[in-house]
């Protein structure tokens, strides 16, 4: 039975099912909460996503939500710190600020940063709060810096931004290519599900500039220079076409631009994409047999492939290598990105960015748009708004005044960290909604105390394009308000009044308003949820593309796309390559799991390098090292390890105090502004050998 919108008694000791709200594999959970605070989690054993498991995040990092640090009450700034200050206070001041800048500059001077941790109600009261109540489509989510290449891509070849398949593919397949993506530290109940199926005979190839752990149990493993993984994909294409290994059925009758798309695959056959990747001739042969031999098969991708200059490119590149084998529109037969955040999907299907409505209908369209002024009450701005990168440097120049941050903490999370300080510092006014103070709230001038998942109501949407139902096992602590609440009250504040009174209202507006979503309800969502497109009858499709594509003529679209360079390469001054990502027992910022018991598993990180690397450089193990980019520098404990190939090092991202970000410059994907986390050229030596005044931060823009 889904549970209703009800006010939960702080001493309810009723086991309460919700989702995850760690990463995207969406697992559903039993909450057993007991005076007021959670006792235990265990796993629902009839979870879509997870059947009856779950990661060590879910189960056990939910002390988090009765932390002395969390924030309970609304902040002012008041000189150099903060006083606690009333809900009407805080709107008041709100409100006053963004009138006045609204009156100075116009709305599109004020932005707005919606939350990927947050639900799909929250996110469409965000949106509609920046368009309707501030008059701007300066709105955007974290799927910028993560999967917005792979929405771009998806939606350029088949028509809708989401896998066409679940992770029930994942045991249909009989092979599988992972490319980008440690799913066992990263999503390791979908690991798990990757290495069970390759137990039981699925032939996995794993494409990786690291040695992961699901590279033990595949039957081959490439590991690629990084930023090469176009020419992994053309190579491997290169030798499905060559050997007469297509699908000629399919795309005769399910495609379209396949003959430009051959051409440019005549020119990277396996020596050439060993000469640009690494990756020998005769194992990109292999992996090319493996994929379009067997009857089904998946490729599975995360933000290693996403996180580069042309990571868009080649999702359509992947996209191509699917269609040309007629891997596609049916069960084992899946594209599956790795979503990053338990709602990234969600938050940008609800229209949180700054150039689609929901459904990824663009804000140009007068026809989508006229519809949205009937049901809000206001006009609407055709215009297309401002990506993260865009906001941060309009702020730098000035021309951004003010900026509303929801959930995210950008100065810990986004690239180029230096120049996101400079752009907060320069705001004239900066609103924060979090449940913790972060490096963000540092610059902030008012902090709203906000829930966390395990105190809301809504839905989250999954990797599967799964709307699942989350429901609050206890309230958020002191005064805190649920996420919904605060925004839906503050638009009234603002001027527009929402007149959605619950979360279910919300999701009765986004059915009516988005035809993806037409049949979702509450109760059809039950305890298995609903993968979308949903049909005004409840029907939904957890496989797309059976029988045509969503684009306006029916067919797929292959694109011709040559390899290009990275955005950074080694050079003399900066030799070696950096890739980042997570670690098994935190979660991106480490917000959440750095004030649980994690933190015990995993106190600090470090930085892998290879044997090799390390003797010529002189670093030992545990050394502390220097490691220095275009755009910053740290200091951190190095380990030796020959997971990582040479000339490469790997860290993560978890840790405020290491700064990691500081590394990452401002090269971004060419078609979506996503930054290029996974290519960074470093320079790194042991302290005593690092230049005594090299900066910690480099200078402002």
């Amino acid at each position: 039975m889904v549970q209703g919108n009800k006010a939960m008694s702080k001493t309810t000791e009723s086991t309460v099912s919700t989702t995850c709200g760690y990463c995207g594999v969406g697992c559903r959970l039993e909450v057993h909460p007991q005076d007021g605070v959670i006792a235990s989690i265990s796993p629902a054993m009839d979870g879509p996503a997870n059947k009856g498991h779950t990661c060590l995040k879910g189960r056990f990092a939910h002390q988090f939500t009765r932390s002395d640090e969390r924030l309970t009450t609304p902040l002012i700034r008041d000189g150099d710190g903060f006083r606690e200050a009333t809900w009407d206070e805080a709107f008041e001041r709100i409100v006053s600020e963004f009138t006045r800048i609204k009156s100075e500059h116009g709305p599109n001077a004020i932005a707005g940063l919606a939350s990927s941790r947050a639900t799909n109600e929250d996110c469409w009261a965000m949106q509609r709060l920046m368009r309707a109540a501030v008059g701007t489509n300066n709105i955007d989510n974290c799927s910028r810096v993560c999967h917005s290449p792979t929405s771009f891509a998806l939606r350029r070849c088949f028509g809708y931004s989401g896998a066409t398949g679940t992770f029930n593919d994942i045991e249909a397949a009989d092979a599988a290519i992972l490319i980008g993506a440690n799913a066992t530290e990263g999503h390791p109940v979908v690991g798990a599900r990757i290495k069970q199926a390759a137990i039981n005979g699925m032939k996995l190839v794993t494409v990786d500039p690291r040695r992961i752990e699901l590279a033990d149990y595949a039957e081959l493993h490439c590991s690629m220079r990084p930023g090469t993984n176009a020419a992994v994909i053309l190579g491997i294409a290169n030798v499905v076409m060559t050997e007469g290994l297509t699908d000629e059925k399919f795309i005769a009758e399910r495609t379209e631009g396949y003959e430009e798309f051959a051409a440019l695959l005549a020119e990277y056959p396996p020596e050439e994409a060993e000469r640009i990747t690494g990756i020998p001739a005769d194992d990109i042969r292999a992996a090319a047999r493996i994929y379009a031999t067997a009857e089904n098969a998946c490729l599975i991708w995360g933000l290693g492939v996403t996180e580069q200059r042309y990571g868009s490119e080649v999702v359509q590149l992947m996209c191509g290598l699917a269609m040309m084998t007629g891997k596609v529109g049916r069960l084992g037969s899946a594209l599956l990105p790795l979503r990053g955040q338990n709602n990234v999907q969600g938050s940008s299907d609800m229209g949180a960015v700054p150039d689609t409505f929901s459904g990824y209908r663009p804000v140009s369209d007068e026809a989508v748009a006229t519809m949205f002024e009937e049901r809000w009450g206001t006009s609407l701005s055709r215009e297309k708004g401002l990506t993260i990168p865009q906001m941060f440097n309009a702020a730098v120049a000035g021309e951004l005044k003010s900026m509303f941050i929801f959930g995210e903490d950008v100065a810990q999370t986004d690239p180029n960290t230096t120049h996101v300080i400079h752009a907060l510092e320069s705001l004239e006014f900066l609103v924060c909604q979090d449940i913790f103070m972060t490096e963000t709230t540092k610059y902030a001038d008012v902090i709203l105390p906000a829930s966390a998942f395990l105190e809301k109501h809504g839905t989250f949407t999954n990797a599967e394009r799964r709307l699942q139902i989350v429901d609050p096992a206890i309230d958020p602590p002191g005064d805190a308000r649920t996420d919904f609440d605060i925004l839906t009250s503050l638009s009234a504040a603002l001027g527009h009044e929402m007149n959605l009174a619950t979360p279910e209202d919300a999701m009765e507006e986004i059915a009516a308003l988005t035809p993806v979503f037409a049949g979702v309800t509450y109760e059809r969502l039950g305890r298995d949820g609903l993968c979308w497109p949903v049909e005004a009858d409840g029907s939904d499709a957890k496989i797309l593309y059976a029988e045509t594509f969503a684009n306006d003529n029916g067919l797929g679209k292959f694109n011709a796309l040559p390899y290009r360079e990275p955005g950074e390469v080694a050079d003399e001054e900066f030799p070696l390559i950096l890739v980042t990502g997570r670690r098994l027992q935190h979660y991106n910022a480490g917000t959440m799991t750095r004030r649980t018991k994690n933190l015990e598993l995993l106190p600090s990180d470090w930085l892998e390098i290879h044997p090799d690397d390390a003797a010529r450089l002189w670093i030992n193990e545990d050394d502390l090292v220097s490691v220095r980019s275009h755009h910053g520098r740290i200091e951190i404990p190095a380990r030796i390890t020959d997971r990582i190939e040479k000339g490469n090092v790997f860290t993560a991202f978890h840790f405020p105090e290491l700064r990691t970000n500081l590394l990452i410059g401002d090269s971004v994907e060419v078609n979506t502004g996503c930054p290029e986390y996974k290519v960074v050229a470093v320079d790194v030596r042991a302290m005593s050998e690092a230049p005594s005044d090299t900066p910690a931060l480099v200078a402002a823009d």
